[in-house]
């Protein structure tokens, strides 16, 4: 399984977001996203990522006077469904992966595309999936 967003974000913070259908390949499977339930899971997942770094590569270029213009994320998440469901219903560990393309826009010199590209590896959303959370499921009490 493979599913691919594209999130799109200009220097006033305007966002675009393409999804495709998980089940589909080619570029024509892309479709603007306009309500965040025709999203999958993955789906909501990789914009936020995406939606993530983008603000944070113009929040930094506005503050350090950088001319950043447009930002352009893909991104894709793979897993082998097939393989890794084997053993599922004792396996809680998968192989799972996010790949990212950054796609930056304007009059930016080497060096400073250099660190625009450091920076988005500071984003929360990219940080807390790099080192992992614990989620701490429980019922609701009374």
């Amino acid at each position: 399984m493979a599913e691919r967003i594209i999130v799109r974000q200009n220097n006033a913070f305007e966002t675009e977001v393409l999804a495709s259908d998980a089940h589909q390949t080619g570029p024509e499977a892309l479709r603007p996203v306009e309500h965040l339930h025709g999203l999958t899971p993955y789906g909501m997942l990789l914009a936020s990522l995406g939606s993530c770094t983008a603000i944070l590569l113009h929040t930094y270029a506005q503050r350090h006077g950088l001319d950043l213009r447009v930002v352009e994320l893909r991104l894709r998440y793979g897993r082998d469904f097939k393989s890794d469901c084997e053993d599922c219903d004792v396996n809680d560990r998968y192989e799972e992966r996010i790949d990212l393309e950054i796609g930056l826009t304007g009059g930016l010199a080497a060096d400073e595309r250099e660190k625009l590209l450091l920076i988005a590896k500071q984003c929360p959303i990219h940080r807390l999936l790099k080192s992992g959370i614990e989620v701490r499921s429980q019922p609701v009490s009374d």
